[in-house]
């Protein structure tokens, strides 16, 4: 790989929480994610201040061939001066928490949909929730209770 000193490539595997610290992760636990692709890494880069970035899809990382990645090249003036960082590092965790706050948001926010049930005019959500009572409000016990 040729020499770029005005840009940085970030691969999202650096971002994988399942992946060990060994295996190729670049940042501590609390700011991994599950999963991660290459659009969630540019938007996480956006979100962070980075605006000069490049997306180069398909790319497989050097020590990771079988997997089809990506990569987001990243103009090193622009990341310092928007992190306000001073290395490869230090934009890596930049991204990496502000990437795991935009996660855990959308999770927080999945359950809370999750547990409100389904919306107003939602026929089907609201027929599945239907609960189905037989014997006049009686519990099933009950009425074998009294067939005796």
């Amino acid at each position: 790989m040729a020499n770029h000193p005005d840009r940085i490539v970030v691969w999202p595997g650096y971002f994988d929480s399942k992946v060990s610290r060994r295996s190729g992760r670049r940042v501590s636990k609390n700011r991994s994610v599950a999963n991660p692709t290459l659009d969630g890494l540019a938007y996480a880069a956006r979100s962070a201040g980075i605006r000069k970035m490049k997306r180069e899809e398909n790319i497989s990382h050097p020590s990771r061939p079988n997997v089809r990645e990506g990569r987001l090249w990243v103009s090193t003036a622009d990341a310092l001066s928007a992190t306000g960082s001073d290395s490869k590092e230090g934009i890596l965790q930049v991204i990496g928490s502000a990437w795991n706050s935009q996660q855990s948001e959308a999770k927080a926010a999945e359950k809370a949909a999750k547990k409100s049930g389904p919306k107003v005019g939602d026929k089907r959500g609201q027929s599945q929730r239907k609960s189905f009572k037989s014997g006049k409000g009686r519990k099933p016990s009950d009425r074998r209770k009294r067939r005796k």
